[in-house]
């Protein structure tokens, strides 16, 4: 889960709820894309829908080594919970972690 404005922005929710994957991962299909620095000057290479504008998925410029797939894309709501949350400081205060999710303040990287 990230809280970070821009996600929240972005996804128009209070987080964006997100599965990361390690490469090898294959990519394929026509996709517009958004370039977003983030709070501490990482930049996010943002995919979506060319159709319906939803987000798919995104990479993290330098870390091309894995992706992050916007869970609603899976469509399956039995999903696993998420197990990290980062930009706690910016976590609507009403929102609840699942149980045992590890929380950063921002970002660990």
């Amino acid at each position: 889960m990230c809280h970070c404005l821009a996600c929240q922005q972005r996804t128009g929710s209070v987080f964006a709820a997100l599965a990361s994957f390690a490469a090898p991962y294959k990519i394929f299909g026509k996709a517009t894309e958004y370039v977003h620095a983030g709070d501490q000057g990482a930049r996010f290479k943002f995919r979506f829908c060319p159709v319906c504008g939803s987000t798919v998925f995104h990479t993290e410029e330098g870390h091309e080594g894995s992706v992050s797939v916007a869970v609603g894309a899976f469509a399956d709501p039995s999903f696993p919970a998420p197990r990290v949350s980062v930009y706690e400081c910016r976590r609507h205060s009403w929102v609840r972690l699942p149980p045992g999710t590890t929380a950063f303040d921002k970002d660990p990287d």
